[in-house]
C-alpha cells in the first residue's frame, strides 16, 4: 500500500487575530482532513519597546493564545512573538517568516509531501485542500501550483481601487500566457502550493524583504513547470497595509493617493518582444543574431553579449534554450517591460482597449463592447470596472486551463 502524502498548511501571522476564528472555520470545514497547520506568529523583538508598533506585538499574543485553544485542528506553533522571541533587527518580515515555516516542514517531511502557502486574511472554500491534493496526485512531476484568486469586494471605496489593481494583474498574466512564457504567473503568498521535494530542489523560500513569493515561484519554475490551474479559488482580502514594500495592500495604500506608477499596463507589443527574443533562442544557439531585448539585457548585465558565454558554457541546444530562459527570467522580463514604459504617453485605459479590440473583441459582449471605449479608472462606474474584471477573469481561467492541459 503506497503512503498517501502528508499536507502541511503554512500561515505566517502579524496582527491577524481579527481574522484568525474565521480562518480557522474555513480549515475546520474543509473536506480533507489529514493535514498540519504550521504558523509563525512573528514581529520584530524592538517592538515590544516601541509604542507605535506594541499593539502589534500585544495582537499577536491574542492570536498565540487563539491557535493554542484551538482543539479541532492540529496546529503547530512557532512563536517569533513573544518578549526575546521576535526578529532581530536584521532578519524578519514575512519572507522570514515563510521561510521558517517551510523550512521546518521540509526538515520534518517526506518529499512527496505537501505545503499549502496561505494568508490568514485569505477566505478558502471548503474544498481547497482536496482540490490541491488532487492536482499534485495528478501531476506527481510538476514543482508547484500557482492557484486562481479573486477578490471580494467590499462595497465601499475600496472597490474602485482593488478591481484596479486586479485588472492590472490579469492583464499582465493573460499576456504572459499569450506569449507562451514559462514565467506565466501572478505571485500570491496567500495561493500557491508546491511538493516537499521541489521546494529542497530550488533551494528553499529566499527571505527577501518582499516579494518572497515572487521569487520562490521563480525558483519552481527554473527547476521545472509550474501549473496554473484548479476549479477551486482562494479569496485573498482587499485591505490596505504597509508590511511590504509592493503587493496588494501597498497598491491600494498608493492609489488611494492616485499614484498608479508602480503598477502600469505594458503595451502588448512589448510582452511580443519577449515572445521574439524567447523563439530566438534555438537560432542563437547557431549564430550570433540580434534580439528584441539585446539593448536592455546589456545595459542590465553589463555585458555587450549576453549569448556569447551560455554558448560557450552548454554545448547542446536544449540546455543551453533552458540557460537563456532562466537568463531572461521573470524578474528581467518585468524589469524590460518598465524599461520600454519610461517613454509611453498612452494612458492604463487606452492600452488595455487596445488590447481588448486586438485579442478579444469577438468575445465581448455587445454591452462590454460598448462602454469600454469610455473607460476611466477614476470616473467610469464600479460596474462596469467588475464587469471589466470579471471578463479577464473568465479569460484568464479558460488560457490557465488551456495552458495546463497542453503541458500535460
Amino acid at each position: 500500500m503506497i503512503d498517501k502524502p502528508r499536507v502541511y498548511i503554512a500561515l505566517p501571522i502579524l496582527g491577524e487575530s481579527d481574522n484568525i476564528k474565521e480562518l480557522l472555520n474555513c480549515f475546520r470545514l474543509q473536506e480533507f482532513r489529514s493535514f498540519e497547520i504550521v504558523a509563525c506568529v512573528n514581529q520584530y523583538d524592538s517592538w515590544w519597546q516601541n509604542p507605535d508598533k506594541e499593539h502589534i506585538c500585544k495582537d499577536n499574543q491574542k492570536s498565540i493564545e487563539l491557535l493554542n485553544f484551538e482543539a479541532d485542528l492540529n496546529i503547530y506553533i512557532i512563536d517569533k512573538s513573544s518578549k526575546g522571541n521576535g526578529w532581530p533587527k536584521k532578519k524578519g518580515g514575512v519572507g522570514w517568516a515563510r521561510k521558517t515555516i517551510m523550512d521546518y516542514i521540509s526538515d520534518k517531511s517526506d518529499p512527496k509531501d505537501i505545503i499549502i502557502s496561505i494568508d490568514a486574511d485569505t477566505y478558502y472554500p471548503i474544498n481547497y485542500i482536496q482540490s490541491v491534493i488532487s492536482f499534485f496526485d495528478d501531476n506527481t512531476e510538476l514543482t508547484g501550483l500557482s492557484i486562481p484568486y479573486y477578490h471580494k469586494l467590499n462595497r465601499d471605496n475600496t472597490d474602485r481601487l482593488i478591481l484596479r489593481y486586479e485588472i492590472y494583474m490579469r492583464y499582465y498574466l493573460l499576456n504572459m500566457i499569450r506569449i507562451n512564457n514559462p514565467y506565466c504567473y501572478t505571485a500570491l503568498g496567500s495561493a500557491m502550493a508546491f511538493p516537499v521535494w521541489a521546494y529542497r530542489k530550488a533551494g528553499g523560500l529566499t527571505p527577501v524583504v518582499a516579494g518572497e513569493d515572487f521569487y520562490f515561484l521563480q525558483k519552481l519554475v527554473k527547476i521545472g513547470t509550474i501549473g496554473l490551474w484548479t476549479s477551486v479559488l482562494a479569496y485573498p482580502s482587499p485591505r490596505f497595509s504597509d508590511r511590504v514594500s509592493f503587493g496588494t495592500g501597498p497598491a491600494l495604500m498608493k492609489g488611494s493617493l492616485g499614484n498608479w506608477t508602480s503598477y502600469p499596463h505594458y503595451k502588448s507589443e512589448h510582452f511580443d518582444n519577449v515572445f521574439e527574443t524567447y523563439s530566438l533562442f534555438d537560432q542563437l544557439f547557431m549564430e550570433e543574431i540580434k534580439t528584441p531585448m539585446d539593448e536592455f539585457l546589456s545595459e542590465q548585465t553589463k555585458y555587450a553579449n549576453i549569448w556569447a558565454p551560455l554558448r560557450k558554457n552548454y554545448k547542446d541546444q536544449k540546455n543551453f534554450c533552458k540557460a537563456c530562459s532562466n537568463k531572461v527570467d521573470g524578474l528581467r522580463i518585468l524589469q524590460y517591460l518598465r524599461k520600454q514604459h519610461e517613454d509611453n504617453i498612452k494612458s492604463d485605459e487606452d492600452i488595455i482597449i487596445e488590447y481588448l479590440h486586438k485579442y478579444h473583441e469577438s468575445e465581448m459582449d455587445s454591452d462590454l463592447l460598448l462602454n469600454i471605449e469610455g473607460l476611466d479608472y477614476e470616473k467610469s462606474p464600479i460596474r462596469l470596472l467588475n464587469t471589466l474584471r470579471d471578463f479577464l477573469f473568465d479569460k484568464e481561467m479558460e488560457l490557465r486551463k488551456f495552458r495546463f492541459v497542453n503541458i500535460n
